[in-house]
């Protein structure tokens, strides 16, 4: 399959024709986690050339939806995520950047699919049901945050989407999309696009965890190695890293089951990286080795990891301070980009409105006929 190596999709149409909707809540900096399972693969794709167009969305209105008391922790972390999808190789030449708030055609195509989906569906979404649980919303669900996978579904249709880029644990959330599409083209005709998911192909890319060995990575956790970390912190959190609790001699064989310095590896490093910082191994599949029968110890792996790290984020650093010299240009980039997605959206708006029979405006056949009605009588 073309495209990037880091995705595989379904066979949905011709390369020309395909359109890529992504993106995430603005709820604070991205991490390394971020780039592996999402951030890394969107710049090949991006500079694959086989899309006609890719969007990706700061989905401010959606992280409302469980921060709707404190509406400045989203506005402010705008322009964190906007810094890191660029430093990290998005170009705005190539990929258009949006702001969710921005376009309100989302917000009536939300309103009227909410027409083609039942309460009991979305109780039955997987990912809605472990989303309450993780908020603790099980008594007091806010209606904006139960309905999000319509708002999603609205996002993905409004730009044409034919691929959207997903984790596993996101399919329920594109099912549910392609639900509403097959329900609103069988009612009102065909005038959506179904959308197709694009899961990551390497099982490094699909989770990975907090310093800590965490099951995940969280700000609010502090277990998070963030794409804009300076080389003093990067230092420090890679060597106090979660390893094998039993490896505690150098002599000790070591387990690279759950830990998290290997799963680390495992995303990053490339032989490549060993012909430059551990000459003395080939690959990792050597290093794994020699670390399970013991004689290798935890400092020498870290220390490899962090050289692996710094060079990854080294570059990216760099692009960040050079786009934190000018913020008035990042939001313009911003505003351009939400105003280009608006038109499309718009587009998409109209067709809706017109195959559910009310852009009574537009429609001089049903103004003619209506005329000639009652001019009759």
């Amino acid at each position: 399959m073309k495209g990037s190596p880091h995705y595989v999709e379904g066979d949905i149409t011709t390369m020309s024709d395909k359109i890529i909707l992504t993106g995430d809540r603005p709820t604070g900096k991205l991490h390394i986690g971020h780039y592996v399972g999402s951030l890394r693969g969107r710049v090949e794709l991006q500079n694959s050339g086989e899309y006609k167009k890719i969007f990706i969305m700061i989905a401010d209105a959606q992280a409302l939806t469980d921060n709707a008391d404190n509406p400045e922790k989203i506005r402010q972390n705008i322009i964190e995520v906007a810094l890191d999808y660029l430093s990290a190789g998005i170009d705005p030449e190539k990929t258009t950047l949006l702001i969710q708030s921005q376009i309100p055609e989302l917000c009536e195509l939300s309103f009227y699919y909410m027409n083609l989906v039942t309460v009991s569906r979305l109780q039955r979404n997987p990912t809605v049901k472990a989303e309450i649980q993780l908020r603790n919303f099980e008594t007091s669900i806010p209606v904006g945050f139960f309905t999000y996978p319509i708002s999603q579904a609205a996002d993905i249709t409004a730009f044409k989407a034919t691929t959207v880029p997903v984790g596993e644990d996101q399919l329920p959330m594109i099912e549910q999309t392609r639900e509403i599409v097959r329900k609103f083209n069988d009612v009102y005709g065909e005038t959506l696009v179904e959308p197709d998911a694009m899961l990551p192909t390497e099982a490094s890319a699909r989770r990975l965890p907090g310093i800590d060995g965490g099951a995940k990575m969280s700000k609010s956790l502090g277990n998070c190695i963030y794409l804009s970390e300076n080389s003093a912190d990067l230092k420090t959190k890679v060597m106090s890293m979660y390893t094998d609790p039993d490896h505690i001699k150098i002599s000790d064989p070591g387990k690279i089951e759950g830990n998290t310095v290997f799963t680390y590896l495992d995303a990053f490093a490339t032989d490549a990286h060993f012909a430059e910082y551990l000459p003395e191994y080939a690959n990792l599949d050597e290093l794994k080795a020699h670390y399970q029968r013991g004689g290798l110890g935890d400092v020498k792996v870290k220390k490899f990891l962090l050289a692996v790290l710094e060079e990854t984020l080294a570059p990216i650093r760099a692009r960040r301070a050079e786009y934190q010299r000018d913020i008035a240009g990042v939001y313009d980039i911003l505003k351009k980009g939400s105003e280009a997605a608006r038109e499309v959206a718009a587009e998409t708006l109209s067709d809706v409105r017109a195959a559910m029979k009310i852009n009574y405006f537009d429609d001089k056949a049903l103004i003619e006929s209506q005329a000639k009605l009652y001019g009759d009588k």
